[in-house]
């Protein structure tokens, strides 16, 4: 699943080629494509300018000149991609959503959502305060102003629950899934399965730490692809599976110790750490 590296990404291109347009015209191609909460079909985006490109956490949305906004969850496989009109059209392909020209039309005049499994969607919402309604309940991601690494620091230390599970808790902290979980707790040396109480503070805080330095890595490398599930806006795919210390690394040698990495079951999940490194 796209995490905030990977959406971060997408925001930053759909960004640079977006911002400015009208959406001349809006479709879905999919039953699941749009969100059964949306307050609209995507219709009725039609002839509004887009102002910005937001995001929070794995959320992303297009801030308009109209009091609702288009917003998008990648969900597993889900991309955003911008293209020319007259570029063949993806198998895939669960909406799009034609723009006024403008700069750097030649590299594309459609956004196009392409979601491969059809967890992704898309939202036509109106607002919570300065987020859309589905984002209201998530917390801060570490990369915005306001958060408060103290605060959360708190939070967790009073939870008795395993830190794992914790630092995938999208109403605590968001933003962070499997990949930058187990890359966090690799570089902080903290072990999945411990309980949050039994951390002390300076060690919780040094695994939200880790996760930010190895966030803003990924995001440096255009996110972390797999397969070909995940791509930027051009199509591109990102590098940063090369610099992966634990995650999909089972077998290979701990980059710290050389101890094999090791993949276990836990909490309907799987993790991979270093059990030397890792106690």
């Amino acid at each position: 699943m796209p995490e905030l590296p990977e959406v971060e990404t997408v925001r930053a291109g759909l960004a640079k080629y977006v911002i400015g347009k009208k959406i001349l015209s809006a479709a879905t191609f999919h039953p699941r494509a749009l969100k059964p909460a949306s307050i609209a079909p995507v219709s009725a985006l039609i002839g509004s300018k887009i102002l910005d490109v937001n995001r929070r956490g794995k959320f992303l949305w297009l801030q308009l000149d109209r009091p609702i906004c288009l917003v998008v969850h990648l969900g597993m496989s889900g991309q955003l991609l911008v293209q020319p009109a007259v570029s063949r059209a993806h198998k895939h392909l669960r909406a799009e959503f034609s723009l006024s020209a403008g700069r750097f039309a030649k590299c594309g005049n459609q956004i196009r959502f392409v979601d491969q499994r059809t967890f992704g969607w898309v939202s036509i919402e109106e607002y919570v305060g300065d987020v859309p309604s589905s984002v209201s309940h998530i917390a801060l991601d570490p990369f915005e102003s306001g958060f408060d690494i103290q605060a959360v620091v708190t939070k967790i230390k009073g939870r008795r629950t395993a830190i794992k599970p914790t630092l995938l808790n999208q109403e605590i902290i968001s933003g962070i899934g499997n990949i930058y979980a187990d890359e966090a707790l690799w570089r902080s040396k903290i072990h999945p399965e411990i309980i949050c109480e039994d951390l002390s503070k300076a060690e919780i805080k040094r695994v939200i730490n880790c996760a930010m330095q190895v966030m803003q890595e990924a995001i440096s490398a255009g996110g972390t692809s797999f397969d070909e599930q995940y791509k930027n806006v051009n199509g591109e795919s990102g590098y940063f599976e090369r610099s992966l210390a634990v995650y999909g690394q089972e077998g290979e040698p701990c980059p710290r110790c050389g101890s094999a990495i090791a993949r276990i079951a836990f909490a309907n999940r799987s993790s991979h750490l270093c059990q030397r490194c890792q106690r």
